[in-house]
């Protein structure tokens, strides 16, 4: 899968997950509304700036996602417009929740090599990352076919239904 975005970056370690969906938006499921609000108290025009510039892509420090384990993190980051989060390290459950719902997230160590409003392409099947503001291409850790298998259909619910599909055929 190759994926195409311009960067909106926060140089922030420890952004954790009251500051990208705070805790009062959570009366409600809807995803929607989680995106209305999602980053508001890091940067009160995150949704705008993601909307009026067409950022896609989230670029972070250290331990991305730490804090509590709400699931609503990275369903208001998907909902806001992002396609795609890049930091240096994320917090596990937060990872492992972002693949869940269907949201790329990548480790990467080199975010100091780019900035807001950088265009960038990856494959993550390959492991390439190119800033195509600057040319220059590095190397990141691919992911697992079976993670990339569970993004690729929007999630772990959807990737479960498929596989069951597929044993049911077969039977």
């Amino acid at each position: 899968m190759i994926l195409k975005g311009k960067i909106i970056k926060y140089n922030e370690k420890n952004i954790n997950t009251d500051l990208i969906i705070p805790a009062r938006f959570l009366t409600t499921s809807d995803h929607h509304h989680l995106g209305m609000h999602c980053m508001e108290d890091l940067d009160s025009d995150f949704t705008t700036k993601i909307k009026k510039k067409g950022y896609s892509i989230l670029m972070a420090s250290s331990n991305f996602g730490c804090g509590s384990s709400r699931e609503q993190a990275p369903i208001a980051l998907k909902a806001a417009g992002i396609k795609c989060v890049i930091a240096n390290s994320f917090a596990r459950i937060f990872f492992r929740n972002s693949i869940n719902i269907g949201l790329t997230v990548v480790e990467f160590n080199n975010i100091d090599e780019f900035h807001t409003n950088d265009e960038i392409e990856f494959d993550l099947r390959k492991g390439i990352i190119k800033n195509l503001s600057t040319n220059i291409s590095y190397n990141i850790s691919a992911l697992p076919d079976f993670i990339q298998d569970i993004i690729d259909v929007n999630g772990l619910i959807q990737y479960a239904k498929r596989r069951l599909e597929k044993i049911r055929r077969i039977s």
